[in-house]
């Protein structure tokens, strides 16, 4: 994984978050490619449903990236795979769990309301 060189934000939209990255702190080792949107939302407690575990067995953690795009690799195949499997496809959707931001902007990610999960199991 490349690390970012400077500091960037993540915004997750509906919610409002706004998650400050620090390369220094990437991976978090949670869910996901190290460093992926999905794993900076779930190291600063922001939900991202994502029913594989973040492994690209499934479409469960799809977003969209309304601004920032340019500054994530593109996808690869498997990914591109789940993503036919996602309801509201869009040009700018990508796997929250897949998606790498090299640091190079700020990103703003939206997650579709059919996506989130509004009850949660608790740990087992």
């Amino acid at each position: 994984m490349t690390r970012p060189q400077k500091p960037y934000t993540i915004t997750f939209l509906p919610a409002n978050a706004t998650v400050q990255v620090d390369p220094a702190r990437v991976p978090y080792d949670r869910h996901g490619k190290p460093g992926s949107i999905l794993e900076i939302a779930m190291g600063h407690d922001v939900e991202i449903d994502h029913a594989c575990g973040g492994v690209a067995a499934c479409s469960t953690c799809h977003v969209v990236v309304k601004s920032g795009f340019e500054s994530i690799a593109p996808a690869e195949e498997q990914e591109e795979d789940m993503l036919d499997t996602a309801p509201g496809l869009t040009p700018r959707s990508r796997l929250a769990c897949q998606a790498v931001p090299s640091g190079a902007c700020d990103i703003v990610v939206v997650v579709p309301s059919w996506n989130r999960n509004h009850a949660r199991e608790g740990d087992h």
